[in-house]
């Protein structure tokens, strides 16, 4: 794990937004256990072999996940916003995220990366 990317979370504000970020690597970490992280655009990236995979962004009100690579995923369309080629799910306060789900998509998204 990339320590940038643990002092980008741990200095979040919000306790929801922390812990939502880190479930959310952790999903990253379980479905693709050779992926490299690193903070670019001040956010943390998730990448397969030099290539994203995923992304994690903040706002005041949400905590939004993107899975690149997305165009053979059968999504959800009430959950996932974007074009086909990456889909973003927007997280408020109180949200829950089904974690196998996500590891799913996020398998089938980076097995060709």
């Amino acid at each position: 794990m990339n320590q940038e990317v643990t002092d980008f979370i741990d200095t979040l504000k919000e306790p929801w937004q922390r812990e939502l970020a880190t479930n959310l690597r952790e999903v990253v970490h379980k479905a693709i256990p050779d992926v490299q992280e690193r903070i670019q655009y001040k956010k943390p990236h998730f990448l397969r072999n030099g290539k994203y995979a995923a992304v994690i962004s903040i706002s005041k009100a949400a905590v939004s996940f993107t899975i690149f690579n997305a165009l053979s995923l059968d999504l959800p369309e009430d959950m996932f916003d974007g074009p086909p080629e990456r889909k973003t799910i927007k997280l408020q306060r109180e949200a829950t995220i089904d974690a196998e789900q996500l590891i799913s998509f996020l398998r089938q998204a980076s097995a060709g990366l």
